[in-house]
């Protein structure tokens, strides 16, 4: 009975101390990898919308969370690199801002996951076989930004019922998302009866020499493509686009809240904010390939009129009462 009481007591006493060496195995955190080609500044809100995601499914940065940040500063040629550091540090997937991050990813890595925020058209892009079925590490959110740059110059051709002749900002017109956009901008600009000037962006110098070259050509009004270079330099733009007495419309609310005159398109926010569900389901076990790339559920027009007043133009009153939002 004795044995028996003290054969008890040590397996009571080494289930205590199994039990307290789990305990004390460290939980290992999730690390993220974030790449963009922006400046940490161009990239702020986006960043923090994508944090509030990831605060709404309980993931405190810093705390049950690591982000690795890696920003290409403007310089494209970086990408490749950074997307490397970040899969020699074995993160659990790789965040990326746009299709130029995205394919530095999937050139780095075929194992580790890729979760795009934003894509324009991610299967001619080569990053999915299909929306539904992913079928590799990678999926995401579409924009449908080839899509709404035809509404975009509509928009344009509403509040300028003469428009005849818009200059098309753009970062290349070889990039896969711009010759997508700008074959949809085609489209339209023919339907419209409207004459397109392409000026392409390669660096910010490039900016005003876009607007000189604009005026030069007689364009009307300005279409702004997405792109890292623009959206670093949205307050620098919006100023040119009212200098130059431009109407432009812009691929997100950023450039309109830093003065520039309307926006058509996807919420960024929201695709932002929705990347970090993405993230959730890898980090629980999900595979990319079973995850379906999904497209935007708000899109957001917005105008501001204190631009429309600075550069003179009326907007019609059955545009006004269509938009999301109005900035006076």
């Amino acid at each position: 009975m004795r044995k028996n009481v003290i054969r008890l007591a040590l397996c009571v006493l080494l289930f205590a101390l199994c039990s307290s060496a789990a305990e004390a195995q460290p939980t290992k955190v999730p690390r993220i990898g974030y790449l963009t080609g922006a400046t940490p500044d161009g990239q702020s809100a986006r960043i923090e919308a994508f944090r509030q995601g990831l605060r709404e499914l309980g993931y405190i940065e810093g705390k049950n969370i690591v982000i690795e940040y890696r920003y290409a500063e403007l310089k494209p040629d970086r990408l490749p690199a950074l997307a490397a550091e970040l899969v020699r540090l074995t993160v659990d997937v790789i965040v990326t801002s746009a299709a130029g991050m995205t394919r530095a990813a999937k050139n780095a890595t075929n194992t580790i996951p890729i979760v795009f925020k934003q894509d324009g058209d991610p299967v001619a892009n080569g990053f999915v076989a299909s929306l539904a079925r992913p079928g590799g590490n990678i999926t995401g959110l579409s924009n449908l930004s080839p899509e709404i740059s035809g509404k975009q110059l509509e928009l344009l051709k509403e509040i300028i019922p003469k428009l005849s002749r818009v200059a098309v900002l753009g970062t290349s017109a070889t990039n896969p998302s711009n010759a997508q956009q700008l074959r949809e901008i085609e489209l339209a600009a023919g339907a419209f009866k409207v004459k397109l000037q392409y000026l392409a962006v390669l660096s910010p110098q490039d900016i005003e020499t876009a607007f000189r070259a604009a005026g030069k050509g007689h364009a009307e009004a300005v279409l702004v493509l997405p792109g890292s270079i623009f959206n670093s330099h949205r307050t620098q733009i919006a100023k040119l686009a009212v200098k130059s007495r431009l109407p432009a419309i812009y691929s997100h609310s950023g450039y309109v809240v830093d003065g520039g005159l309307m926006t058509y398109a996807a919420s960024q926010r929201d695709l932002d904010r929705r990347a970090a569900t993405y993230v959730d389901k890898i980090l629980k076990g999900a595979k990319p390939l079973d995850i379906p790339v999904e497209q935007p559920k708000k899109f957001e027009f917005i105008i501001n009129l204190k631009a429309a007043k600075q550069i003179g133009l009326t907007i019609p009153p059955n545009v006004l009462a269509r938009a999301d939002r109005v900035i006076k």
